[in-house]
């Protein structure tokens, strides 16, 4: 984390769904609160973006306290229906892509910001950390290489202007899975029985 410059204006773009397989895969969570902290020790932090598509009809989404809680703590929340349909084995699969959300809110900061991070390994964004360097910017990738397969794409992390292994920020922006609240561990349990996300 030593890439970064005490006068950069810096703005997160969060891949809810990306993040959140990479935090689980290295097996911890994510700890919102430490995670602005880490970056606004960093430089002037002007935005934190957090993108997840949400099935509407659903009476309860295990995610919503943790939207409602980002909203109300220093992110700027995007969110799109998610469309859920079955799979020829008879899964039932969420597909919700946020990545043309997450592109356009980029481009339309690159004049102001000087540091973009962008919490995905998505090979989808290759053209956009391109188009952000092409104008001058510095783009961060963060995602890890720590699992089997690694969650980032390789022309991703070649085309960023530093990678960042989520492993190595665990202590700093992670928390242990049994420090979760209790209702929501349960929630979140009985979504990854049931469903089979696919962002």
């Amino acid at each position: 984390m030593n890439n970064f410059d005490s006068r950069e204006k810096i703005a997160l773009f969060i891949d809810g769904a990306n993040l959140y397989a990479a935090a689980k895969a290295l097996g911890f969570d994510i700890d919102y609160r430490k995670l602005l902290k880490a970056f606004q020790s960093r430089g002037y932090l002007l935005r934190a973006y957090y993108y997840t598509a949400l099935i509407e009809d659903q009476e309860y989404s295990s995610i919503r306290p943790l939207i409602d809680w980002l909203d109300y703590n220093g992110y700027k929340v995007v969110t799109k229906p998610a469309k859920e349909f079955t799979d020829s084995s008879g899964r039932r699969k969420i597909k919700g892509n946020m990545d043309i959300e997450l592109t356009i809110d980029a481009m339309e900061l690159a004049d102001t910001v000087d540091h973009f991070v962008i919490f995905s390994g998505d090979g989808d964004f290759r053209s956009l950390v391109d188009a952000l360097q092409r104008r001058g910017r510095k783009v961060s990738v963060v995602s890890t290489m720590s699992t089997q397969p690694p969650m980032i794409a390789d022309d991703l992390r070649r085309q960023a202007d530093h990678f960042l292994d989520l492993r190595a920020l665990r202590d700093e922006i992670g928390r242990d899975p049994s420090e979760r609240p209790a209702p929501r561990q349960a929630a979140r349990n009985d979504d990854d029985e049931d469903d089979d996300i696919d962002y």
